[in-house]
């Protein structure tokens, strides 16, 4: 699957993160570039070729049941984008926007339409005066904005019962200042860095988790193995037996061996539930949205593996499940990954040293992020047509989205 009306139109989409002050996720700003033709550009045609990217990816595993956030050039805007998006994301318009007659009265049609509206604001004063009757959020560039008039700014539009968005927030620091200025959401990657170092042995439980996962993602890990580690596990014992007594496997007899669950499970049925179901136990009172992340770079960093002409070793999707793991446990990465049995190269990647490892997570993280050159440039780097990267990270959110929803059913 390509983005797009024809190969000379990608669409590379990704997604990131808006925060609430507690840090749980509020919804998700799409990151996007149409190549390669500049944004600029494009017209009705681009705009349905936003819309279709948008869609064949699906809303659902984008948006988890959040807000998406899209932010919409004049031309796409005008070019019909709004309308032909699903009316529950949220239409940002690009900080370049003119507010004329046009755009003002297309903006009506949108709101008229049930469409939410959001502008971007950079100082005190409104860069869209027109607009703010008809908009619900306002995205404030922090970098662009003095310290000292954030709390003016915060205030005005939450006055006029605008949300405002603090965008460009990069460290715990700007994030606490920006919430004690007012600021209802936060929008920057200050919540995938290590804060606070905690002192304290990593407690048993989450180090079985971490062990746990280090096994299931063995190459050669065996049923012996998987048994072993799943029963010594009770929340995990009876998230497998109750899976396979449900209804889905017609079962006529109560099923109450381990061994014989998990042979009609299959291996690689456990080692999907069970890695979703650790992580979710390393992560737990965490809802900012690092472990679907991580999920996610698992996954990717997978499949770019699996595109390239020449494999060295495995321990990819470890690599990128693992890539979070000083945050998540808030210890220094040598510290997180200290007592996994990682492979040698992964490990040495995930310590920040060049090697074929760490190109591929470097690779998955600027893409990530919506830095497309470095993406691309990674691609190629590592041999990988850089167009296959959209349909990985697309494939890797749906994937992450249906192991999920598998789990909580479990």
């Amino acid at each position: 699957m390509t983005f797009g009306l024809d190969s000379r139109r990608i669409v590379s989409i990704a997604r990131q993160p808006i925060l609430d002050p507690k840090a749980r996720v509020f919804g998700y700003q799409l990151l996007y570039e149409c190549g390669p033709a500049p944004l600029e550009s494009v017209d009705t045609a681009a705009a349905r070729i936003l819309s279709e990217a948008v869609l064949s990816i699906g809303l659902d595993p984008l948006s988890c049941g959040h807000p998406l956030f899209i932010t919409l050039t004049r031309s796409l805007l005008l070019g019909g984008a709004g309308s032909l998006l699903p009316p529950t994301t949220v239409l940002e318009l690009d900080d370049t926007i003119e507010a004329d007659s046009d755009v003002v009265a297309m903006c009506q049609q949108l709101r008229a339409l049930g469409y939410r509206l959001a502008v971007s604001q950079a100082g005190p004063t409104a860069s869209h005066p027109d607009l703010l009757p008809l908009v619900q959020y306002a995205r404030v560039d922090l970098r662009r904005t003095k310290a000292v008039d954030w709390q003016t700014v915060a205030t005005e539009l939450a006055s006029r019962g605008i949300k405002p968005i603090a965008e460009r927030v990069e460290n715990a620091e700007v994030a606490a200042a920006a919430i004690s200025a007012g600021f209802q959401l936060l929008r920057g990657y200050y919540y995938c860095k290590p804060t606070t170092f905690l002192a304290a042995q990593i407690p048993a439980r989450r180090l079985a988790y971490i062990k746990l996962l280090s096994a299931l993602n063995r190459e050669d890990v065996s049923m012996d193995v998987v048994e072993d580690m799943v029963s010594r596990d009770l929340a995990l014992s009876m998230r497998v037996l109750r899976s396979v007594n449900s209804a889905a496997f017609g079962i006529q007899h109560e099923i109450t061996s381990m061994r014989h669950a998990l042979v009609l499970l299959g291996l690689a049925q456990v080692r999907k539930w069970a890695s979703v179901w650790a992580m979710a136990g390393l992560g737990e009172g965490d809802p900012s949205g690092v472990i679907a992340m991580s999920l996610v770079r698992a996954r990717c960093c997978e499949y770019l593996s699996e595109m390239m002409p020449q494999r060295e070793g495995a321990g990819y999707f470890l690599l990128g499940l693992c890539s979070l793991l000083d945050v998540i446990l808030r210890r220094p990465m040598n510290i997180a990954i200290g007592d996994l049995p990682l492979p040698q190269p992964v490990h040495e990647a995930l310590l920040g040293r060049q090697n074929l490892a760490r190109t591929i997570l470097d690779t998955v993280v600027h893409y990530e992020r919506g830095e497309w050159e470095a993406a691309y440039a990674g691609a190629d780097q590592l041999n990988v047509h850089g167009d296959l990267l959209p349909d990985i990270y697309a494939d890797a959110l749906r994937w992450a989205r249906d192991l999920g929803d598998f789990a909580a059913a479990a």
